[in-house]
Protein backbone atom coordinates (compact mmCIF):
# COMPACT_ATOMS: atom_id res chain seq x y z
CA UNK A 1 0.00 0.00 0.00
CA UNK A 2 1.17 3.03 -1.17
CA UNK A 3 2.20 5.90 1.46
CA UNK A 4 0.34 8.49 -1.34
CA UNK A 5 -2.15 7.31 -0.92
CA UNK A 6 -2.97 6.78 2.59
CA UNK A 7 -2.26 10.08 2.99
CA UNK A 8 -4.40 11.55 0.52
CA UNK A 9 -7.27 9.51 2.38
CA UNK A 10 -6.47 10.63 5.54
CA UNK A 11 -6.75 14.09 3.83
CA UNK A 12 -9.86 13.65 2.92
CA UNK A 13 -11.19 12.30 5.81
CA UNK A 14 -10.11 14.87 7.99
CA UNK A 15 -11.72 17.58 5.90
CA UNK A 16 -14.92 16.10 5.06
CA UNK A 17 -15.36 15.91 9.13
CA UNK A 18 -13.97 19.31 10.22
CA UNK A 19 -11.57 17.61 12.20
CA UNK A 20 -10.16 20.00 15.07
CA UNK A 21 -6.90 20.19 14.17
CA UNK A 22 -7.65 21.18 10.54
CA UNK A 23 -9.60 23.50 11.86
CA UNK A 24 -8.01 25.70 14.09
CA UNK A 25 -4.43 24.76 13.02
CA UNK A 26 -2.47 24.48 16.32
CA UNK A 27 -0.27 22.13 17.39
CA UNK A 28 0.13 19.73 20.38
CA UNK A 29 -3.79 18.76 20.42
CA UNK A 30 -5.08 15.65 19.65
CA UNK A 31 -7.12 14.63 16.94
CA UNK A 32 -10.41 13.67 16.60
CA UNK A 33 -10.93 9.85 16.11
CA UNK A 34 -12.02 9.38 12.50
CA UNK A 35 -15.18 7.48 11.73
CA UNK A 36 -14.02 5.03 10.33
CA UNK A 37 -10.33 2.80 9.37
CA UNK A 38 -8.49 3.89 6.59
CA UNK A 39 -7.92 0.27 5.81
CA UNK A 40 -11.25 -0.15 4.79
CA UNK A 41 -11.00 2.62 2.35
CA UNK A 42 -7.63 0.96 0.88
CA UNK A 43 -9.05 -2.63 1.44
CA UNK A 44 -12.26 -1.56 -1.16
CA UNK A 45 -9.73 0.52 -3.55
CA UNK A 46 -7.62 -3.18 -3.56
CA UNK A 47 -10.37 -5.14 -4.58
CA UNK A 48 -11.85 -2.85 -7.32
CA UNK A 49 -8.47 -2.62 -8.74
CA UNK A 50 -7.76 -5.75 -8.42
CA UNK A 51 -10.59 -7.99 -8.87
CA UNK A 52 -13.47 -6.16 -10.64
CA UNK A 53 -14.73 -7.53 -14.08
CA UNK A 54 -14.45 -3.48 -15.22
CA UNK A 55 -11.43 -1.69 -15.39
CA UNK A 56 -11.23 1.81 -13.55
CA UNK A 57 -8.14 3.85 -13.31
CA UNK A 58 -7.47 4.75 -9.16
CA UNK A 59 -7.77 8.33 -9.60
CA UNK A 60 -11.45 7.69 -10.90
CA UNK A 61 -12.00 5.53 -7.50
CA UNK A 62 -10.87 8.43 -5.20
CA UNK A 63 -12.86 10.86 -7.15
CA UNK A 64 -15.95 8.80 -6.71
CA UNK A 65 -15.02 7.83 -3.30
CA UNK A 66 -15.02 12.53 -2.84
CA UNK A 67 -18.87 12.91 -4.50
CA UNK A 68 -19.58 9.79 -2.09
CA UNK A 69 -18.34 11.42 1.17
CA UNK A 70 -20.51 15.10 -0.35
CA UNK A 71 -23.48 12.49 -1.07
CA UNK A 72 -23.68 10.87 2.27
CA UNK A 73 -24.15 14.71 3.81
CA UNK A 74 -27.42 14.62 2.13
CA UNK A 75 -27.00 18.28 1.38
CA UNK A 76 -27.38 19.39 -2.34
CA UNK A 77 -25.04 22.61 -1.98
CA UNK A 78 -22.55 20.54 0.06
CA UNK A 79 -20.34 18.49 -3.27
CA UNK A 80 -17.34 17.49 -4.12
CA UNK A 81 -15.72 19.75 -7.35
CA UNK A 82 -12.65 18.36 -9.26
CA UNK A 83 -9.77 20.54 -10.45
CA UNK A 84 -12.14 21.20 -13.71
CA UNK A 85 -15.55 21.74 -12.18
CA UNK A 86 -13.55 24.03 -9.72
CA UNK A 87 -11.94 26.13 -12.00
CA UNK A 88 -15.36 26.69 -14.28
CA UNK A 89 -17.39 27.54 -10.74
CA UNK A 90 -14.39 30.46 -10.02
CA UNK A 91 -14.88 31.81 -13.91
CA UNK A 92 -18.66 31.82 -13.80
CA UNK A 93 -18.15 34.41 -10.88
CA UNK A 94 -15.25 35.85 -12.14
CA UNK A 95 -15.11 39.50 -14.10
CA UNK A 96 -13.74 37.92 -17.02
CA UNK A 97 -13.69 34.99 -18.89
CA UNK A 98 -10.88 33.61 -22.11
CA UNK A 99 -13.07 33.02 -25.57
CA UNK A 100 -14.31 34.13 -28.36
CA UNK A 101 -17.51 35.51 -26.65
CA UNK A 102 -20.73 33.76 -28.30
CA UNK A 103 -23.25 32.03 -26.78
CA UNK A 104 -23.82 28.49 -27.65
CA UNK A 105 -26.33 25.90 -27.56
CA UNK A 106 -26.73 22.00 -28.32
CA UNK A 107 -29.94 21.32 -30.49
CA UNK A 108 -30.75 17.76 -31.31
CA UNK A 109 -27.13 16.97 -32.07
CA UNK A 110 -25.86 20.23 -33.64
CA UNK A 111 -24.25 22.74 -32.15
CA UNK A 112 -25.86 26.13 -33.23
CA UNK A 113 -24.12 29.43 -32.18
CA UNK A 114 -27.40 32.10 -30.05
CA UNK A 115 -25.61 35.07 -30.57
CA UNK A 116 -21.76 36.80 -30.50
CA UNK A 117 -21.52 39.19 -28.18
CA UNK A 118 -21.03 42.87 -29.27
CA UNK A 119 -17.36 43.22 -30.75
CA UNK A 120 -16.49 40.06 -29.37
CA UNK A 121 -13.59 38.17 -31.02
CA UNK A 122 -16.87 36.11 -32.48
CA UNK A 123 -18.83 39.12 -33.90
CA UNK A 124 -15.40 40.44 -35.30
CA UNK A 125 -14.71 37.09 -37.30
CA UNK A 126 -18.57 37.36 -38.53
CA UNK A 127 -20.28 34.99 -36.56
CA UNK A 128 -24.23 35.06 -36.78
CA UNK A 129 -27.05 33.63 -35.03
CA UNK A 130 -28.12 29.71 -36.46
CA UNK A 131 -23.96 28.87 -37.82
CA UNK A 132 -23.52 25.79 -36.78
CA UNK A 133 -20.53 24.59 -35.60
CA UNK A 134 -19.17 21.28 -37.32
CA UNK A 135 -15.24 21.52 -36.54
CA UNK A 136 -12.82 23.06 -34.23
CA UNK A 137 -9.20 23.07 -35.79
CA UNK A 138 -9.68 20.83 -37.89
CA UNK A 139 -11.76 17.91 -35.89
CA UNK A 140 -15.97 16.94 -36.13
CA UNK A 141 -17.54 17.45 -32.76
CA UNK A 142 -20.37 14.99 -33.47
CA UNK A 143 -21.17 13.21 -30.46
CA UNK A 144 -19.08 15.28 -28.25
CA UNK A 145 -21.26 17.14 -25.13
CA UNK A 146 -21.86 20.80 -25.02
CA UNK A 147 -19.37 21.35 -21.77
CA UNK A 148 -17.09 19.68 -23.97
CA UNK A 149 -16.97 21.80 -26.81
CA UNK A 150 -16.94 24.53 -25.14
CA UNK A 151 -13.90 23.73 -23.34
CA UNK A 152 -12.48 23.15 -26.47
CA UNK A 153 -13.48 26.42 -27.60
CA UNK A 154 -12.09 28.33 -24.66
CA UNK A 155 -8.31 28.25 -24.34
CA UNK A 156 -5.02 30.58 -23.69
CA UNK A 157 -5.65 34.20 -24.64
CA UNK A 158 -4.25 35.20 -28.08
CA UNK A 159 -4.15 31.84 -29.07
CA UNK A 160 -6.06 31.07 -32.54
CA UNK A 161 -9.42 28.95 -33.08
CA UNK A 162 -10.13 27.67 -36.78
CA UNK A 163 -13.78 26.76 -36.98
CA UNK A 164 -15.79 25.06 -40.03
CA UNK A 165 -19.24 26.35 -40.24
CA UNK A 166 -22.45 25.49 -41.91
CA UNK A 167 -24.66 28.64 -42.76
CA UNK A 168 -28.18 27.33 -42.99
CA UNK A 169 -29.35 31.32 -45.04
CA UNK A 170 -26.47 30.83 -47.83
CA UNK A 171 -26.34 26.60 -47.82
CA UNK A 172 -22.65 26.58 -47.46
CA UNK A 173 -19.69 25.64 -45.44
CA UNK A 174 -17.21 28.59 -43.68
CA UNK A 175 -13.86 28.71 -42.53
CA UNK A 176 -13.25 30.99 -39.55
CA UNK A 177 -10.29 31.81 -38.22
CA UNK A 178 -11.27 33.79 -34.40
CA UNK A 179 -8.28 34.90 -31.89
CA UNK A 180 -9.09 33.96 -28.13
CA UNK A 181 -9.41 37.15 -25.77
CA UNK A 182 -10.51 38.35 -22.38
CA UNK A 183 -14.57 38.62 -22.41
CA UNK A 184 -15.32 41.15 -19.87
CA UNK A 185 -18.38 39.58 -17.71
CA UNK A 186 -20.87 42.23 -16.59
CA UNK A 187 -23.11 41.25 -13.70
CA UNK A 188 -24.73 45.21 -13.20
CA UNK A 189 -26.49 46.78 -16.00
CA UNK A 190 -28.76 50.45 -14.87
CA UNK A 191 -30.92 52.78 -16.71
CA UNK A 192 -32.58 56.02 -15.81
CA UNK A 193 -35.92 56.60 -16.31
CA UNK A 194 -38.87 59.38 -16.29
CA UNK A 195 -41.29 57.94 -14.12
CA UNK A 196 -44.77 61.08 -14.07
CA UNK A 197 -41.52 63.88 -14.73
CA UNK A 198 -39.68 62.12 -11.34
CA UNK A 199 -36.69 60.45 -12.58
CA UNK A 200 -35.89 56.97 -11.08
CA UNK A 201 -33.15 54.46 -11.41
CA UNK A 202 -33.35 50.87 -12.61
CA UNK A 203 -30.39 48.95 -11.71
CA UNK A 204 -30.24 45.04 -12.67
CA UNK A 205 -27.84 42.62 -10.72
CA UNK A 206 -27.45 39.05 -12.52
CA UNK A 207 -25.53 37.52 -9.96
CA UNK A 208 -23.00 38.74 -7.18
CA UNK A 209 -19.46 38.35 -8.69
CA UNK A 210 -15.80 39.42 -7.88
CA UNK A 211 -16.93 42.88 -8.89
CA UNK A 212 -20.27 43.02 -8.85
CA UNK A 213 -19.49 46.34 -5.90
CA UNK A 214 -17.65 48.08 -8.18
CA UNK A 215 -20.22 48.14 -11.11
CA UNK A 216 -22.75 49.14 -8.31
CA UNK A 217 -20.39 51.97 -7.61
CA UNK A 218 -20.69 53.17 -11.00
CA UNK A 219 -24.02 52.48 -11.99
CA UNK A 220 -25.27 54.29 -8.79
CA UNK A 221 -22.59 57.62 -9.29
CA UNK A 222 -24.14 57.67 -12.95
CA UNK A 223 -28.04 57.40 -11.97
CA UNK A 224 -27.46 59.90 -8.84
CA UNK A 225 -25.75 62.26 -11.47
CA UNK A 226 -28.53 62.16 -13.62
CA UNK A 227 -30.74 62.67 -10.99
CA UNK A 228 -32.18 59.77 -9.85
CA UNK A 229 -34.46 60.15 -6.57
CA UNK A 230 -34.98 57.36 -6.30
CA UNK A 231 -33.38 53.11 -7.12
CA UNK A 232 -35.43 49.84 -8.58
CA UNK A 233 -32.87 47.20 -7.78
CA UNK A 234 -33.90 44.00 -9.69
CA UNK A 235 -32.37 40.57 -9.07
CA UNK A 236 -34.95 38.67 -10.70
CA UNK A 237 -33.49 34.91 -11.66
CA UNK A 238 -29.82 36.23 -9.51
CA UNK A 239 -28.83 32.76 -8.09
CA UNK A 240 -26.68 34.55 -5.49
CA UNK A 241 -22.72 34.46 -5.82
CA UNK A 242 -20.00 35.97 -2.87
CA UNK A 243 -21.39 37.36 -0.10
CA UNK A 244 -18.44 39.57 0.07
CA UNK A 245 -20.39 41.25 -2.64
CA UNK A 246 -23.59 41.82 -1.10
CA UNK A 247 -22.08 43.09 2.43
CA UNK A 248 -20.36 45.77 0.42
CA UNK A 249 -23.89 46.67 -1.76
CA UNK A 250 -25.93 46.64 1.57
CA UNK A 251 -23.62 48.61 3.08
CA UNK A 252 -23.64 51.67 0.82
CA UNK A 253 -27.98 52.18 1.69
CA UNK A 254 -28.02 51.07 5.08
CA UNK A 255 -26.16 53.25 7.65
CA UNK A 256 -22.53 52.08 9.43
CA UNK A 257 -22.53 49.20 12.25
CA UNK A 258 -26.40 48.39 10.86
CA UNK A 259 -26.33 44.27 11.46
CA UNK A 260 -27.66 43.16 8.41
CA UNK A 261 -27.90 39.59 8.73
CA UNK A 262 -26.60 36.81 11.18
CA UNK A 263 -24.30 33.61 10.62
CA UNK A 264 -25.39 30.51 12.47
CA UNK A 265 -22.53 27.89 13.06
CA UNK A 266 -23.34 24.08 13.74
CA UNK A 267 -23.22 24.54 17.40
CA UNK A 268 -26.05 27.25 16.91
CA UNK A 269 -23.47 30.33 18.21
CA UNK A 270 -24.69 33.51 15.85
CA UNK A 271 -22.36 36.05 14.15
CA UNK A 272 -23.30 38.99 12.93
CA UNK A 273 -23.08 40.70 9.55
CA UNK A 274 -22.79 44.16 10.13
CA UNK A 275 -22.74 46.96 6.84
CA UNK A 276 -19.36 48.61 7.46
CA UNK A 277 -17.78 51.83 4.91
CA UNK A 278 -16.14 50.26 2.11
CA UNK A 279 -12.36 51.01 2.22
CA UNK A 280 -11.82 50.02 -1.18
CA UNK A 281 -14.91 51.72 -2.81
CA UNK A 282 -16.33 55.12 -2.04
CA UNK A 283 -20.58 55.12 -2.13
CA UNK A 284 -22.54 58.31 -2.55
CA UNK A 285 -24.03 58.98 0.72
CA UNK A 286 -27.31 59.60 -0.74
CA UNK A 287 -28.22 56.24 -1.21
CA UNK A 288 -28.02 55.66 2.09
CA UNK A 289 -31.26 58.02 1.98
CA UNK A 290 -33.50 57.75 -1.36
CA UNK A 291 -36.21 55.39 -1.83
CA UNK A 292 -35.16 51.97 -2.75
CA UNK A 293 -38.00 49.09 -4.28
CA UNK A 294 -36.47 45.52 -4.85
CA UNK A 295 -37.82 43.35 -7.51
CA UNK A 296 -37.24 39.40 -6.79
CA UNK A 297 -38.93 36.10 -7.89
CA UNK A 298 -38.38 32.64 -7.51
CA UNK A 299 -35.34 32.58 -9.04
CA UNK A 300 -33.69 35.14 -6.71
CA UNK A 301 -31.64 32.74 -4.70
CA UNK A 302 -28.94 32.72 -1.88
CA UNK A 303 -26.89 36.21 -2.14
CA UNK A 304 -29.94 37.70 -3.63
CA UNK A 305 -32.17 36.93 -0.34
CA UNK A 306 -29.48 38.01 1.63
CA UNK A 307 -29.61 41.86 0.30
CA UNK A 308 -33.65 40.90 0.12
CA UNK A 309 -33.65 39.98 3.70
CA UNK A 310 -32.30 42.15 4.68
CA UNK A 311 -33.68 45.39 3.06
CA UNK A 312 -37.09 44.07 3.90
CA UNK A 313 -36.61 43.28 7.78
CA UNK A 314 -34.67 46.90 8.34
CA UNK A 315 -37.89 48.47 6.34
CA UNK A 316 -35.32 49.93 4.28
CA UNK A 317 -37.19 48.82 0.93
CA UNK A 318 -40.00 47.61 0.25
CA UNK A 319 -39.96 44.00 -1.53
CA UNK A 320 -42.30 43.28 -5.07
CA UNK A 321 -42.63 39.97 -7.01
CA UNK A 322 -42.80 36.62 -5.81
CA UNK A 323 -40.98 34.66 -3.28
CA UNK A 324 -37.43 33.84 -3.29
CA UNK A 325 -35.93 30.31 -3.47
CA UNK A 326 -35.14 30.18 -0.62
CA UNK A 327 -31.72 29.13 0.37
CA UNK A 328 -30.55 30.20 3.69
CA UNK A 329 -26.89 28.25 3.73
CA UNK A 330 -23.36 29.79 3.38
CA UNK A 331 -21.07 27.31 1.70
CA UNK A 332 -17.06 27.27 1.89
CA UNK A 333 -14.70 25.99 -1.11
CA UNK A 334 -11.68 23.75 0.54
CA UNK A 335 -8.60 22.88 -1.74
CA UNK A 336 -7.64 19.66 -1.85
CA UNK A 337 -4.35 18.31 -2.88
CA UNK A 338 -5.71 16.79 -6.28
CA UNK A 339 -6.81 20.33 -7.15
CA UNK A 340 -10.17 19.36 -6.27
CA UNK A 341 -12.12 21.33 -3.87
CA UNK A 342 -14.85 20.17 -0.85
CA UNK A 343 -17.71 23.03 -1.31
CA UNK A 344 -19.59 22.55 1.94
CA UNK A 345 -22.37 23.76 4.20
CA UNK A 346 -20.36 25.47 6.96
CA UNK A 347 -23.17 27.99 8.46
CA UNK A 348 -26.65 28.95 7.90
CA UNK A 349 -27.59 32.51 7.11
CA UNK A 350 -30.39 34.64 8.88
CA UNK A 351 -31.98 37.94 8.49
CA UNK A 352 -31.52 40.78 11.00
CA UNK A 353 -34.73 39.72 12.56
CA UNK A 354 -33.13 35.85 12.58
CA UNK A 355 -35.01 33.94 10.57
CA UNK A 356 -34.11 31.57 7.80
CA UNK A 357 -35.57 31.74 5.16
CA UNK A 358 -34.36 28.14 3.90
CA UNK A 359 -36.84 26.07 1.95
CA UNK A 360 -39.28 29.18 2.65
CA UNK A 361 -37.48 32.15 1.02
CA UNK A 362 -38.44 36.03 1.71
CA UNK A 363 -41.96 36.93 1.39
CA UNK A 364 -42.31 40.09 -0.64
CA UNK A 365 -44.74 42.98 0.43
CA UNK A 366 -46.19 43.19 -3.08
CA UNK A 367 -47.23 40.22 -4.70
CA UNK A 368 -47.15 40.12 -8.56
CA UNK A 369 -47.29 37.00 -10.79
CA UNK A 370 -45.92 37.89 -13.95
CA UNK A 371 -46.29 36.36 -17.43
CA UNK A 372 -44.68 32.89 -17.93
CA UNK A 373 -42.71 34.20 -20.91
CA UNK A 374 -40.45 35.58 -18.39
CA UNK A 375 -39.47 32.81 -16.86
CA UNK A 376 -38.84 30.86 -20.13
CA UNK A 377 -35.48 30.25 -21.39
CA UNK A 378 -35.73 31.55 -24.91
CA UNK A 379 -33.68 29.16 -27.12
CA UNK A 380 -32.89 28.05 -30.74
CA UNK A 381 -34.85 25.16 -32.33
CA UNK A 382 -33.38 24.07 -35.65
CA UNK A 383 -35.78 20.97 -36.32
CA UNK A 384 -39.02 20.86 -38.28
CA UNK A 385 -42.45 18.86 -36.41
CA UNK A 386 -45.71 18.60 -38.32
CA UNK A 387 -49.09 17.49 -36.57
CA UNK A 388 -48.86 14.23 -34.61
CA UNK A 389 -45.04 14.72 -33.50
CA UNK A 390 -44.15 14.75 -29.99
CA UNK A 391 -41.49 16.46 -28.68
CA UNK A 392 -39.81 19.09 -26.14
CA UNK A 393 -39.42 21.53 -28.49
CA UNK A 394 -43.07 21.08 -29.64
CA UNK A 395 -44.04 21.84 -25.60
CA UNK A 396 -41.33 24.91 -25.70
CA UNK A 397 -43.17 26.45 -28.81
CA UNK A 398 -46.54 25.59 -27.16
CA UNK A 399 -45.94 27.56 -23.95
CA UNK A 400 -44.45 30.26 -26.05
CA UNK A 401 -47.41 30.77 -28.29
CA UNK A 402 -49.78 30.39 -24.84
CA UNK A 403 -47.55 33.31 -23.80
CA UNK A 404 -48.10 35.07 -26.30
CA UNK A 405 -51.37 35.16 -26.40
CA UNK A 406 -52.67 32.77 -29.26
CA UNK A 407 -54.68 29.45 -28.18
CA UNK A 408 -53.54 26.35 -27.20
CA UNK A 409 -54.88 24.33 -24.51
CA UNK A 410 -51.56 21.21 -25.05
CA UNK A 411 -48.13 22.28 -23.39
CA UNK A 412 -47.38 18.44 -23.23
CA UNK A 413 -45.39 18.40 -26.53
CA UNK A 414 -47.89 16.55 -28.52
CA UNK A 415 -48.48 18.34 -31.62
CA UNK A 416 -52.59 18.37 -32.16
CA UNK A 417 -54.99 20.14 -34.60
CA UNK A 418 -55.30 23.00 -32.34
CA UNK A 419 -51.71 23.47 -32.31
CA UNK A 420 -51.81 23.12 -35.95
CA UNK A 421 -54.38 26.43 -36.24
CA UNK A 422 -52.11 28.02 -33.43
CA UNK A 423 -49.09 27.97 -35.63
CA UNK A 424 -50.91 28.99 -39.27
CA UNK A 425 -51.91 32.40 -37.58
CA UNK A 426 -49.42 33.09 -35.83
CA UNK A 427 -47.26 32.36 -39.26
CA UNK A 428 -49.89 34.92 -40.84
CA UNK A 429 -49.48 37.49 -37.72
CA UNK A 430 -45.21 36.84 -38.56
CA UNK A 431 -45.47 37.71 -41.77
CA UNK A 432 -43.98 34.36 -42.66
CA UNK A 433 -45.12 31.54 -45.50
CA UNK A 434 -48.15 30.42 -44.21
CA UNK A 435 -48.49 26.52 -42.95
CA UNK A 436 -49.35 24.23 -40.02
CA UNK A 437 -45.62 22.93 -39.61
CA UNK A 438 -43.09 24.04 -37.16
CA UNK A 439 -40.51 24.58 -39.15
CA UNK A 440 -36.76 26.92 -38.68
CA UNK A 441 -38.57 30.37 -40.16
CA UNK A 442 -41.06 29.33 -37.39
CA UNK A 443 -39.05 28.98 -34.61
CA UNK A 444 -37.33 32.57 -35.50
CA UNK A 445 -40.10 34.12 -35.68
CA UNK A 446 -41.30 33.15 -32.71
CA UNK A 447 -38.27 33.13 -30.82
CA UNK A 448 -38.40 36.98 -32.35
CA UNK A 449 -41.23 37.76 -30.80
CA UNK A 450 -41.42 36.33 -27.71
CA UNK A 451 -37.92 38.90 -27.24
CA UNK A 452 -39.93 41.67 -28.16
CA UNK A 453 -42.94 40.64 -25.91
CA UNK A 454 -40.15 40.77 -22.81
CA UNK A 455 -38.19 43.63 -23.58
CA UNK A 456 -41.88 45.68 -23.74
CA UNK A 457 -42.53 47.11 -20.33
CA UNK A 458 -46.02 47.20 -20.75
CA UNK A 459 -45.71 43.57 -20.41
CA UNK A 460 -43.64 43.52 -16.94
CA UNK A 461 -45.99 43.34 -14.43
CA UNK A 462 -43.69 43.36 -11.02
CA UNK A 463 -41.81 46.30 -12.76
CA UNK A 464 -45.06 48.39 -13.70
CA UNK A 465 -45.98 48.07 -10.00
CA UNK A 466 -42.29 48.90 -8.53
CA UNK A 467 -43.20 51.97 -11.05
CA UNK A 468 -46.07 53.10 -9.58
CA UNK A 469 -44.92 52.44 -5.67
CA UNK A 470 -42.30 54.68 -6.68
CA UNK A 471 -44.18 57.64 -8.39
CA UNK A 472 -46.77 57.49 -5.51
CA UNK A 473 -43.70 57.74 -3.09
CA UNK A 474 -42.08 60.33 -4.68
CA UNK A 475 -45.37 62.49 -4.79
CA UNK A 476 -45.84 62.02 -1.28
CA UNK A 477 -42.87 63.55 -0.20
Amino acid sequence: MRKSRIFLFVVLLLVTLCVLFFLNGSKGKKEATPATTFGVIDEAYEIIQKRGVYPVKGDELIEGALRGMADVIGDPYSTYLTAEEAAAHRESLASERIGIGAEITRSNGKFIIVAPLKSSPADKAGLRPYDEIIQLDGERIEGETLQGVVKRIRGKQGTTLKMTIFRPDENKHLEVSITRDAIPVATVAHELMTVKKQKVGYISITTFGEDTAKEWQVATDALLAGGAKAIMIDVRGNPGGYLHSVSEIAGSVLTADTIFAYMEDGDGALSPLVAEKSEDIQFNEQLKKIPLVLLQDEGSASASEVLSGALKDLKRSVIIGTQSFGKGTVQETIDLTNGGEVKLSTHKWLTPKEKWIHGKGVEVDLAVEQNRLFNEHIRLVTETYKEGDYHDDISYAQRLLKGLGYKVKRNDGYFDEQTAQAIEIFRKDAKINVSEKMDRDFFIALKAQAEIFREDRKNDAQLKMAIDYLAHELKVK
